[in-house]
């Protein structure tokens, strides 16, 4: 367990990881390499419908610096630099889209014992201000996420949670959409020699008064392969299996039925994927 209370995403974040990182039903081919000089270079293909999207992705860490450099088929290009530790806990992060003249954005994350704050704007005349802050410790931590639009001179984000960490068990609640929307979960470990855990996660909107509730597991086979499976109240169940085969680069196979659909031959999808 680290010290202090992390930052705002970090709320909640194990039981999302659990639940949905991974789960894939486009069909996905990602690999890793790296050249002698240090130069992270990721090919990525995705086939979503009759669509194939791909990209490339270089990135070359120096010192406290890490620079990113991603090319995408749809003719743009992400450029982020991240400076980590220019101050004790203080990470800065400056990104830009070409040809977007006005994606360029700024973020600024500390880490301190006992908070954790980000904030970040888009270099634009009028940007939209985002600020997030954590109090507390790494067991108990109160936190909020709001974002405020200085064109309309009005709140687009306001959002609140706490997390809760004891030993092998963590438990959060979060209340979003400007209070529209609640969302509590938690996580466990059963197991940690395996990575044994299980997670759920009950999500309940007000403006409409639906209830979605999702529960999961994960299970590793042995060091390099692990299997994970949800469930959700809609009756959309998902598994998949995952391999390292190399340093970095995983190989996936996942998988979702709708339950409530079987006896319409429902389709079942499939993803391949080497991701690092």
């Amino acid at each position: 367990m680290g010290k202090g209370p992390g930052l705002y995403t970090d709320i909640g974040k194990k039981a999302k990881d659990l639940l949905y990182k991974d789960h894939n039903s486009d069909q996905k081919f990602s690999i890793t390499t790296s050249t002698p000089s240090g130069v992270a270079i990721t090919s990525t293909g995705t086939k979503k419908g009759d669509s194939l999207l791909g990209d490339v992705a270089f990135q070359l860490k120096q010192k406290n610096t890490t620079t990113d450099l991603r090319v995408s088929t749809d003719n743009t290009v992400l450029i982020t630099a991240t400076v980590d530790e220019a101050a004790p806990g203080l990470k800065s992060i400056f990104s830009f889209r070409a040809p977007d003249q006005n994606s360029g954005k700024i973020e600024l994350q500390y880490l301190h014992e006992y908070a954790g704050i980000s904030t970040s704007m888009g270099l634009t005349q009028n940007p939209t201000v985002n600020f997030s802050g954590v109090m507390g410790t790494n067991v108990l931590a109160l936190g909020t996420d709001v974002s405020f639009d200085t064109k309309s001179g009005s709140f687009t984000k306001i959002n609140a949670g706490v997390n809760f960490i004891k030993d092998d068990l963590i438990a959060s609640l979060t209340l979003n959409d400007k209070a529209d929307t609640v969302n509590a979960s938690f996580y466990h470990l059963v197991n940690p020699l395996f990575n044994t855990a299980v997670g759920a996660e009950v999500n309940h909107k007000f403006s409409t008064n639906v209830n979605t509730i999702t529960v999961g597991t994960q299970h590793s086979l042995d060091p390099l392969t692990t299997v994970k499976a949800r469930v959700n109240s809609a009756g959309i169940a998902n598994a998949l299996i995952q391999h390292q085969w190399t340093p970095k680069s995983f190989f996936t196979i996942s998988g979702e039925v709708d339950t409530k659909a079987i006896d319409k031959n429902a389709k079942v999808g499939l993803a391949l994927s080497l991701k690092p």
